[in-house]
């Protein structure tokens, strides 16, 4: 895939934030499809659909060959373009906006929603923080300095050049950034400071981390409040890991109140108790875990603390 193109994308809210479906169209490139018949192309190198697929997709002008339509018997030769139209629906995200937070010459913070990827991944394209900003404030192109929890709320620093974002890049593996997030935990927290030194090991096809084995990583926990059933708690990693507080916070025996990927092993479905700790409000509110505060040499960027905190 060489390119694609998109009309200025139409967002509908109801129960979240929907794109409108709509078609896109892919064009592909490749001198190696020399001498193939569109259809057993499509179907040999896109195994994604069935040969039928392929098929009637030529016949309706699905497929084309330099913006024209052509028979299922058709021979591409090099250099010609290959056009695919195809009908995509976005995952819905929360209905919330992407508020602004500073917007600087070479920087722009903004408050990442829960449930909204930073950047174009799988299903996701215009219900992006990226795809928002741009849609609806006219800013492109950006250039996002970390990778971010699609269920965290957080404050977000997006570079406007790649200058500014190799700076950026530069202090993190150095280790020179300092981060702060606030968590809503099961119980009460101690009151005194705790500190969780735990490997943390992410398995992709799972989609959690373990505290067993794998990358070094350490987290500092401060109570900021309780009102005896929750509490409110300061998370400042000193390592980045996947899900590290998640897995760390569950290490502690106070995992996120609404994390369900971690509270599953500390609730029970045969105990009449533990079905009462089950989180409530998930889909509406996102995971109970939000980035506050980043800061580096010479520069803090900060955001305000969300409702439930």
């Amino acid at each position: 895939i060489v390119w694609q193109t998109t009309a200025h994308p139409d967002y509908i809210f109801h129960n979240g934030r929907h794109v409108r479906p709509c078609y896109f169209e892919f064009s592909h490139v490749n001198k190696r499809w020399e001498g193939k018949t569109i259809v057993d192309l499509f179907t040999q190198e896109f195994r994604g659909r069935p040969n039928d697929y392929s098929v009637s997709a030529v016949k309706c002008g699905r497929i084309q060959v330099d913006g024209e339509n052509i028979p299922v018997s058709y021979k591409v030769k090099r250099c010609q373009k290959i056009s695919h139209f195809v009908h995509r629906q976005e995952c819905p995200v929360m209905a919330w906006d992407v508020p602004i937070l500073q917007n600087e010459p070479d920087v722009l913070t903004v408050c990442k929603p829960a449930s909204v990827p930073v950047r174009l991944c799988g299903q996701y394209r215009n219900n992006t923080v990226l795809g928002i900003l741009q849609a609806e404030h006219g800013l492109a192109p950006l250039y996002p300095i970390h990778r971010l929890d699609r269920l965290v709320s957080v404050l977000l620093i997006v570079a406007k050049n790649p200058a500014k974002a190799d700076i950026f890049r530069q202090h993190i593996e150095a280790g020179l950034v300092q981060k702060q997030y606030v968590a809503k935990v099961i119980g009460v927290f101690p009151e005194c400071e705790q500190v969780v030194d735990a490997n943390v090991d992410y398995n992709a096809r799972e989609g959690r981390s373990t505290a067993e084995k794998g990358k070094v990583a350490c987290t500092k926990f401060t109570r900021i409040s309780t009102n005896g059933i929750h509490s409110i708690v300061l998370c400042e990693p000193t390592t980045g890991r996947t899900h590290q507080i998640r897995v760390h916070l569950q290490c502690t025996g106070h995992p996120i109140a609404n994390d369900m990927l971690y509270l599953s092993f500390s609730i029970d479905p045969m105990c009449s108790h533990c079905p009462n700790l089950a989180p409530n409000g998930y889909n509406e509110e996102g995971l109970w875990l939000h980035c506050v505060r980043y800061s580096g040499p010479g520069w803090v960027y900060e955001c305000p603390y969300p409702d439930w905190a």
